[in-house]
């Protein structure tokens, strides 16, 4: 035991020694945490919502990168073939290893949790299930080390070999892109990467359900990395000079692609491959699809029936019109001076990632000038824009401009003008600020559609909440344009 503890302390020891160890394991979850703040940063609670990407990827870097390049050095270096001549079982050293790295992962997602909460994100709701859920990503992950240092003949097949698993899962696996931006044919695919049901089982410890609502992902996790784990101990070389090519026992890699396959199919059996539309997005769902119902003829009560045979005649009633009551006046009208000088008008610069503004003379490309003459000749007939109801209508406008800022699309910047223009000439300058203020003080109001493609702009934006932190954003700053030019 003694020597464990040497072997546990030194292989520490030489971590901290390697920068490339602590690039991948440190440096590397945190600089994904500050793209995220950037991105996120004006969400009412930062980085909440990301939490279990984040810590997805810190675990990925580390298990798939660190430990098989640790692994995997220490074999070319002949130190595992040196190791097999100590009293030690060689089992315990590799276990002993496992476990160092397993500390330094989770030591890893403890500095992105402290990072996360320092620069404004609220402590999680089920802490307790989160350490379980860490340590059960951990594992999985892990195995998959395992299964990676098992492959690689040497350090640069290591990176390649990581790469291949990575980047796959942060692109189309649920992990850097949210689930709900992908395409079904993606949401489909992502079922059998197990970086799906790492982020869904921290997330859900973070601002969910805790464990009961990711039980089908703790499960995937454990089969998993059940599964991956055993089939790199059974893979495991200590020999350097023994390559993988000629090694037997490779059918035990069938096993590793076989949880993969089972938990993918599982899935898609209980209908969890598709991320279910949000509230709102189901709710503009059946708007529309009522809308397009062609509208039953009412029956004419008016009209002249028949007279029954037989049946004496009486006078027609004639029915007295009854006048309509009056309208109550829209809430938005009782918006005052006071209430649009209070908005807090600290909002992204114009030129930044989140809410741009093109500016009047910021020259624009030939394929962007075609999509927004595009826009501007299909905006008034836009039907969503028609509402009756004018506040109803306004913040469907402002989603041509969010929408686009959303998806990142390449016009994002040039549509908010558009639509500020047409918002000036439909409703007079006092009554727009008026429901744009309406619109800022009550942000979660009102259902949010996740695309504008009859206006020739083509992409969902997926996350509701990302778009009605848009709408806010582009309110704010039509407000202050509105106002600077009345001033």
């Amino acid at each position: 035991m003694n020597a464990l503890r040497e072997h546990f302390a030194a292989s520490l020891r030489l971590h901290f020694r390697n920068r490339l160890a602590l690039i991948y394991g440190y440096l590397f979850p945190l600089i994904f945490l500050a793209a995220f703040w950037v991105l996120y940063r004006f969400e009412k609670v930062p980085l909440l919502r990301h939490m279990g990407e984040l810590l997805t990827v810190g675990v990925l870097g580390g298990a798939c990168f660190g430990l098989p390049t640790s692994l995997v050095g220490d074999r070319e270096r002949g130190v595992w073939r040196r190791y097999r001549l100590t009293p030690i079982p060689t089992w315990m050293l590799v276990a002993n290893a496992v476990l160092v790295r397993f500390l330094l992962v989770m030591s890893a997602g403890a500095l992105q949790l402290a990072v996360a909460m320092a620069v404004g994100m609220t402590p999680p709701e089920h802490p307790v299930a989160l350490l379980g859920a860490l340590a059960l990503v951990s594992f999985a992950f892990i195995g998959l080390g395992l299964v990676i240092a098992a492959l690689a003949d040497n350090v640069p097949a290591v990176q390649a070999l990581g790469q291949c698993v990575f980047l796959p899962m942060l692109i189309i696996g649920g992990v850097a892109v949210s689930l709900a931006s992908l395409p079904e044919w993606a949401q489909h695919l992502s079922a059998f990467f197990p970086g799906r049901y790492a982020v869904a089982a921290l997330q859900a410890c973070v601002n969910g359900g805790g464990f009961a609502a990711g039980r089908f992902d703790w499960l995937a996790l454990l089969v998993i990395g059940g599964a991956a784990c055993v089939a790199g101990a059974r893979l495991f070389r200590w020999d350097a000079g023994e390559r993988f090519a000629a090694r037997a026992g490779k059918g035990w890699l069938l096993a590793v692609a076989g949880a993969w396959l089972a938990m993918g199919f599982f899935a898609e059996r209980r209908g969890r491959a598709l991320v279910p539309p949000s509230k709102e997005t189901a709710i503009a769902i059946a708007l529309a699809t009522a809308a397009a119902k062609p509208p039953t003829s009412p029956t004419n009560t008016l009209a002249p029936t028949a007279p029954t045979p037989g049946a004496a005649s009486a006078p027609a009633s004639v029915p007295v019109p009854v006048a309509p009551p009056p309208k109550p006046e829209p809430p938005w009208k009782k918006i005052t001076e006071k209430d649009v000088a209070a908005i807090d008008f600290r909002v992204p610069p114009d030129n930044g990632v989140v809410s741009p503004f093109a500016s009047e003379d910021e020259d624009v490309q030939d394929f962007i000038k075609e999509q927004l003459d595009i826009v501007r000749a299909k905006l008034p007939d836009w039907q969503p824009g028609l509402e009756p109801d004018d506040l109803r209508a306004v913040r469907n406008l402002l989603l041509v401009a969010a929408i686009p800022d959303a998806i990142q699309m390449p016009v994002e910047r040039y549509l908010p003008p558009v639509v500020l223009d047409h918002l000036k000439e439909r409703f007079p300058k006092e009554d727009l600020i008026k429901m744009l203020t309406w619109i800022i003080q009550h942000p979660y109001e009102g259902t949010i559609l996740d695309q504008v493609e009859e206006l020739g702009i083509q992409g969902t934006a997926g996350d509701p909440e990302v778009v009605r932190e848009r709408v806010y954003l582009y309110a704010v700053k039509f407000v202050a344009r509105l106002r600077m030019k009345r001033e």
